[in-house]
């Protein structure tokens, strides 16, 4: 297995000893940090928090983990969020972003919810909503691109098939810079290297109107032209894949 190319960074499934129930958009996280956050954080996180703790909280009980986290000492600067996918199929999940209302985030009630019993499942597959590395929207970024990401991923694949899971599906996008500064997704290309194969690209409908997120839609566009890719494609949503059976 390729080795991180930071020391002392260890990957585990997360546990409800410590529930990462926010994002690394302000910086790593701990256990004395994660209540805490900048004034100029316009988010109404204390809300979010409220519903996102017995949320994961649930999840974990039921399915054993719902992320990976990548540790520095007791700080968390990487995750990987997933769900079994009949999770993600009901009522009320949204997106399920834990930094967004519905329909990008979870109803505030979704965590009261009737969660399946992993043996009732009849399509065993994961869906990765989320891998972040760092803090993404930060001018120093010290853990993107040292190998965490892909190291988590593997630590899904493990955890996932010594849980009887049998495929991972994960979203994507064409790989260009401002996919990894903003969304919380990868380029296909970081898949395809661990065994990813893509199944479904269809228009992604947060994308395709310009009047929500025109600094974004502008830029991805740009980075599109800058490498000869049509720049329709960039706004496309690219399902990969692994079966592990």
């Amino acid at each position: 297995m390729e080795s991180l190319l930071i020391e002392d960074v260890v990957v585990e499934p997360m546990t409800e000893e410590f529930i990462v129930w926010r994002c690394l958009h302000d910086g790593p996280l701990t256990r004395d940090t994660i209540d805490q956050w900048p004034s100029s954080n316009k988010l109404p996180l204390e809300r979010f928090r409220d519903r996102n703790v017995p949320l994961l909280v649930k999840l974990t009980r039921i399915y054993g983990s719902c992320a990976i986290l990548a540790h520095a000492g007791d700080r968390v600067v990487g995750f990987l969020r997933f769900y079994p996918k009949a999770v993600c199929d009901m009522k009320g999940a949204g997106g399920p972003c834990l930094q967004q209302d519905p329909p990008a985030g979870p109803a505030e009630d979704f965590a009261d919810s009737d969660f399946p019993n992993p043996a009732d499942i009849e399509d065993k597959t994961l869906v990765v909503h989320c891998l972040m590395t760092g803090s993404p929207q930060q001018k120093e970024n010290p853990y993107q691109r040292k190998g965490i990401g892909k190291h988590m991923v593997r630590a899904l694949i493990e955890w996932a098939k010594s849980n009887s899971w049998e495929g991972i599906e994960a979203n994507s996008f064409e790989d260009l810079p401002i996919i990894y500064e903003i969304t919380g997704s990868a380029g296909h290309t970081f898949w395809e290297k661990l065994g990813f194969r893509l199944v479904d690209r269809h228009p992604y409908p947060e994308l395709q109107d310009r009047n929500k997120f025109p600094e974004f839609i502008m830029t991805l566009e740009e980075q599109a032209n800058s490498i000869g890719l049509p720049p329709e494609t960039a706004r496309d949503r690219l399902v990969m894949r692994l079966d592990m059976t």
